[in-house]
């Protein structure tokens, strides 16, 4: 597995892998009405391009497939961090994490913070996040509930 950063061209792989990982492993703590609105089958394939190079994302190879990616906004906001549902617990959400934190120390970024799902959240936390707030935004009128989540960050970086 290695990092890089997105490319254009990316974006129907990266496409799987926020699919996957909704429909395949947020499903445990979502219903299938939330699961729908929040990654639909008929999403919009030019809005969803727009929005991968807008975040610029770091993406995980694996044997010539994209498993995951994550971004790092300039104020330390977290907007998007999929593991494809195909690849489990084989170290990509670790290396992506990993990668954030180092991009972050090197850009003197002093806090990051993401509005994480249910399934996330105990990651986050496994890296020193802590929930700030629990939301309840709509997404196509479904409301699916993550939490705001932050971490500051030393000068080392942790």
């Amino acid at each position: 597995m290695h990092v890089r950063k997105f490319r254009i061209g990316d974006e129907a792989a990266l496409f799987k892998v926020y699919f996957s990982a909704i429909h395949q492993v947020a499903s445990r703590d979502y219903s299938q009405e939330q699961i729908e609105a929040w990654a639909p089958v008929d999403l919009d394939f030019g809005i969803w391009e727009g929005r991968m190079r807008g975040i610029d994302p770091f993406v995980v190879e694996a044997d010539g497939l994209l498993v995951g990616y994550a971004d790092l906004q300039e104020n330390g906001y977290i907007d998007h961090f999929f593991v494809s549902g195909d690849y489990p617990r084989q170290g990509t959400g670790r290396l992506l994490m990993e990668t954030i934190h180092e991009s972050a120390r090197s850009r003197g970024i002093e806090t990051l913070t993401s509005d994480v799902s249910r399934t996330a959240q105990p990651f986050f936390e496994h890296f020193g996040f802590e929930v700030i707030e629990q939301r309840s935004p709509r997404i196509r009128g479904v409301v699916v509930p993550n939490a705001l989540m932050r971490k500051p960050l030393s000068a080392r970086g942790e």
